[in-house]
């Protein structure tokens, strides 16, 4: 999520910055989906709020 003002259209380039740190840290077992969505407020004024899920196999 990106906290942003209503006609604000480069939400993927400002996620790109955690796209990008995953593959650094897991090559190329970081490749992933993703989406920018973008919003009015988040906590604590934050200005990106990103999730993950992962699988962590043996």
């Amino acid at each position: 999520y990106v906290n942003s003002a209503p006609d604000f259209a480069s939400l993927p380039q400002v996620v790109n910055g955690a796209s990008d740190l995953v593959a650094a840290v897991l090559g190329e077992n970081g490749k992933h989906a993703r989406f920018a969505v973008g919003v009015a407020q988040l906590p604590l004024d934050a200005a990106v709020e990103i999730e993950g899920v992962f699988e962590i196999l043996p």
